[in-house]
């Protein structure tokens, strides 16, 4: 059904179809990434700015692309029905049709191969594999394994270990070592926090998700375990980041920035338990995604201070 705010296939279709909220949880991963590189080395003249700028914008396009991907495959699963509760979908709602979007899912697809591809002169031809597996589990995801409960470790690859240790090694200069210790902690500690918005999409779809026999660790755990699961998500990430940035540092000082990320989690997490169920979560969705920005920030703050103390 097509609402008439929106006209098909227009501007505000694509805009709404993009999901502009969830371009921080692509962004932050890079810019962590970028800040532990010059933590590591020095300062920022130390990044190597192209291939920055590239990570940055494959991070971009690949999340857009995936958002096309899973708003087409779960319209054509039927998913997306009238009892869903998330937020209202492009294809869903008739203002992308199924053709455009297909055609939308080709170019995305194409624009972030070629976006990526010019990083195997920095990283070499190895950066192709990386590549190839970014878009392959984009596809993976919706298709199939965010069915079976694999959702939340496909985030901790995709938002954590790949694009933070993966933009470490490209943007550093050639004599530092490929990845240390602390980013792979840095990154495993962005992963949780980017899990945070999956946990609270699929704590709020738990019930159609159950219906539709789509099998996510929310539905798994139930939702006690769920919120519980959101919760310690967002301290274990915050603790890991401490301790990494501080190693790479040598300043507990990092820490501090950190501590307004905890309480907006801590704040978000009350509220989300206090909805329980229903639309209302949405507005939770809004919030977590914020303090996945918050929680870049603060790292990368944290970080910065340590510098100039």
């Amino acid at each position: 059904m097509n609402d008439t705010n929106v006209g098909v296939n227009s501007a505000k279709a694509w805009l709404l179809a993009s999901r502009p909220k969830t371009l921080a949880a692509a962004a932050v991963p890079v810019v962590l990434g970028i800040a532990l590189t010059a933590a590591e080395c020095g300062g920022l003249s130390k990044v190597a700015a192209i291939p920055a700028m590239l990570c940055l914008l494959f991070a971009f396009i690949m999340q857009i692309d995936a958002n096309f991907v899973n708003d087409y495959f779960d319209f054509m699963k039927g998913a997306d029905d009238d009892r869903r509760l998330g937020p209202k979908r492009a294809c869903a709602q008739g203002w992308v049709t199924a053709k455009a979007m297909r055609c939308a899912i080709a170019l995305t697809t194409i624009a972030a191969c070629a976006v990526g591809l010019p990083l195997v002169v920095y990283g070499g031809w190895e950066m192709t594999a990386v590549g190839v597996a970014c878009v392959v589990f984009c596809f993976l995801y919706t298709t199939c394994l965010s069915y079976m409960g694999m959702g939340d470790l496909l985030v901790l690859l995709f938002f954590g270990l790949v694009p933070v240790c993966f933009t470490f090694y490209l943007v550093s200069p050639a004599d530092v070592p490929a990845v240390t210790w602390e980013v792979v902690v840095a990154a495993v500690a962005c992963g949780l926090a980017v899990d945070t918005l999956l946990v609270v999409n699929n704590f709020r779809d738990i019930d159609n998700d159950r219906r539709t026999g789509k099998i996510t660790l929310v539905v798994k755990i139930g939702r006690k375990a769920a919120g519980l699961l959101y919760l310690w998500l967002g301290i274990v990430a915050a603790v890991l980041q401490a301790l990494a940035s501080s190693a790479v540092t040598g300043s507990m000082v990092t820490a501090l920035p950190l501590i307004i990320y905890l309480a907006a989690h801590a704040k978000t997490h009350r509220r989300m338990l206090s909805i329980g169920s229903g639309t209302a979560l949405n507005g939770i969705l809004g919030k977590t995604s914020r303090n996945i920005l918050l929680f870049g920030l603060s790292a990368v703050a944290g970080m910065a201070l340590a510098a100039v103390i």
